[in-house]
């Protein structure tokens, strides 16, 4: 059945970032399935020939080194599964590329760290990188960069979720499709033939939250708390996300026809400018300020810039330029920019108005400790109000 919201969002949606799973890719034995790759490279093909671009976030290469090596287990230590996935990460490409170049369509094997976005000259070259490759008509099919990114290899969700999201967001895609082993969000046990799958999203508040988190222990379920706070990321950058199953044959073309597939998490507020998308979520704080809760509030509900009289402490050390965390008094981070002074100087004029810095300083170089132009408000879905 068509939505009409859905049919909206598909419709403006010319550049789209699709993630695909590691269990959407692989066998029961964890080895990779050929038949999938090709079926979603047939998939992103008719996107192509619908005038949409296509960014591929993969993984699979740990499945294809097993393949290729013929190992029927996954190893256990981290040396011998980047060994695997470096292996994988050609034979996983070369598996999408036969079926893309067979029917017209050319790939680009992009391989990514998150750390590795925290330049802004590198953050910009691979933004311009993968617009050019758009341009060309190429399909860039992005990996976490397992050689080197440890994070995804120790655990059985990796952090693709997270690298669709800031790929996004690096290049202000309007859509991002989460293709999961599972049909989207149930409001609970998607094994429990009692859940329900949620369709839509309007606010990733406690509630949804309380669908993929044990209340008791908070221990996540499966792979999804890892998909919302991707989906956050997102949304809350001003872009619409959808989580669908990656098995279903034909589901990438119900969605961007508008029909009801999966669950559909809808942009939570204005699309944020590249430079702000950068500073609340690529680039890695240098250390941490502590603010009382008038500044928080300043910040984060009016939109106003940094003083100094708002700041009780400091964590680390940093300098003017820096990218820096802004916590309230429980530690809970919501927001990051870029400094105007820096450790040092912010622990002499902390507290204090305006006015009296130079007093202090002998100098008022800046009024704002951090101007709102170059502040992000950046709180996680896990602390989201209700």
């Amino acid at each position: 059945m068509i939505d009409p919201l859905r049919q909206k969002i598909a419709a403006a949606a010319d550049v789209i970032v699709i993630k695909v799973g590691t269990r959407v890719l692989t066998k029961e034995d964890g080895s990779l399935d050929t038949s999938r790759i090709a079926s979603l490279a047939e998939e992103l093909h008719q996107l192509i020939l619908s005038q949409r671009k296509v960014v591929l976030v993969s993984s699979g290469a740990v499945g294809a080194g097993m393949d290729r090596l013929g190992i029927s287990e996954r190893p256990t230590d981290l040396a011998r599964l980047q060994a695997v996935a470096a292996v994988g990460q050609s034979a996983l490409i070369e598996a999408y590329d036969l079926t893309l170049r067979h029917l017209g369509c050319y790939s680009a094997q992009v391989l990514l760290t998150a750390d590795g976005l925290d330049d802004r000259t590198r953050y910009l070259n691979v933004r311009n990188t993968i617009r050019s490759l758009l341009d060309y008509g190429a399909i860039p099919i992005i990996n976490e960069n397992d050689t080197v990114a440890v994070d995804e290899l120790k655990t059985a969700f990796g952090d693709n979720d997270r690298l669709a999201a800031l790929v996004t967001n690096l290049i202000q895609a309007r859509l991002l499709v989460i293709l999961s082993d599972v049909d989207g969000l149930y409001d609970g046990d998607p094994c429990d033939p009692n859940s329900r799958l949620v369709p839509t999203v309007t606010t990733l508040d406690a509630s949804v939250l309380g669908y993929v988190r044990d209340n008791q222990t908070g221990v996540t379920k499966g792979g999804m708390a890892s998909k919302l706070e991707a989906a956050h990321m997102v949304s809350s950058a001003g872009e619409h996300v959808v989580i669908a199953g990656g098995r279903v044959p034909g589901n990438l073309a119900r969605i961007v026809a508008g029909e009801n597939v999966g669950t559909l998490i809808v942009a939570q507020d204005k699309s944020l400018s590249s430079r702000k998308r950068w500073i609340g979520q690529a680039a890695q704080p240098r250390g941490h300020i502590t603010l009382d809760a008038g500044a928080r509030r300043a910040i984060e509900k009016n939109g106003r810039s940094l003083l100094a009289i708002g700041i009780v402490h400091t964590n680390g050390q940093f300098v003017k330029g820096d990218i820096v965390s802004l916590c309230d008094s429980s530690g809970t981070e919501f927001a990051r920019g870029l400094i105007n002074y820096g450790s040092a100087e912010i622990e002499s004029i902390k507290g204090l108005k305006s006015d009296e810095i130079a007093g202090v300083l002998g100098h008022l170089p800046y009024e704002e400790v951090i101007h709102r132009d170059n502040m992000a408000v950046v709180t996680s879905a896990s602390t989201s109000k209700d």
